[in-house]
């Protein structure tokens, strides 16, 4: 890893889903205390690093990663980076998530200054905006987390995925980034007060560059603050290259929530 990493660093409800009950997570490390977030009536004291984990929600089994940093009880919030895997990645293997991006990253990086929340889609089909929503409400009450420091990014399915949960809940995040994937312009001028930076491909043969720079143009028209990376001789996978680098992550931490 680059050695330029830092050394530290409304809810919005969906009545259709009820979080109904908790697992554990396996253990990953000694247990480090922290405080309820403001509004929560529960808290967990975690492993730290990065833990597989499973929790109910709306009578469906969601099966996630979660990666605290090693510092976790050194802070009284961090930022959290919420994570959104590929069709690839799909099913009951969680280690197929920490394949590529943030999970792969924080799992080799004990101080990645960021929480990183990554759900598994058992299905494949597209990404719930409804359950991504029910799922961050919780790990919010549960953890030390900055809530008006959520990330949230995602590659090929996941990219479209970071669209949508973007689109559904505009005042929700503080940045996003969406890597190979594509969405609906239409009404994207909720978006327009929220930093994103895309990336793709020019020769992706899966998703055409032209679905991102279709998002990307529907913003700068209405004035989104919106940057497009092109890797001009990269196909689909581009994804190596924007997570490996330390950029996206510094370029979130430059973001704190905009209220609206």
């Amino acid at each position: 890893m680059d050695a330029r990493w830092p050394r530290a660093c409304s809810r919005l409800g969906l009545a259709v889903l009820l979080v109904l009950a908790v697992a554990g997570c396996e253990d990953g490390g000694a247990p480090a205390p922290v405080a309820p977030a403001p509004g929560c009536d529960e808290v967990v004291n975690p492993p730290l690093g990065q833990t597989a984990c499973e929790m109910e929600i709306g009578g469906e089994s969601v099966r996630y990663l979660l990666f605290l940093p090693r510092r976790y009880a050194e802070q009284a919030a961090w930022p959290l980076i919420l994570f959104l895997h590929g069709s690839g990645e799909s099913g009951d293997n969680l280690e197929l998530v920490k394949r590529y991006g943030p999970p792969k990253v924080a799992e080799s990086n004990p101080d990645f200054p960021f929480i990183v929340l990554s759900p598994q889609n058992r299905t494949g089909d597209w990404w719930s905006p409804a359950l991504l929503t029910a799922l961050l409400d919780r790990i919010v009450c549960q953890y030390a987390v900055d809530r008006q420091r959520l990330y949230v990014t995602g590659l090929s399915l996941g990219g479209y995925g970071t669209w949508s949960l973007a689109l559904a809940a505009p005042y929700r995040f503080a940045a996003i980034a969406p890597v190979s994937g594509g969405g609906d312009p239409t009404g994207v001028e909720v978006l327009a007060h929220l930093p994103v930076w895309a990336f793709h491909g020019a020769l992706d043969d899966v998703v055409p560059v032209r679905e991102a720079q279709s998002m990307v143009e529907a913003l700068r028209a209405v004035g989104g603050n919106v940057t497009l990376t092109v890797y001009p001789n990269g196909g689909h996978n581009v994804w190596n290259e924007t997570y490996d680098s330390p950029a996206l992550y510094d370029w979130f931490l430059q973001w704190t929530r905009n209220e609206g």
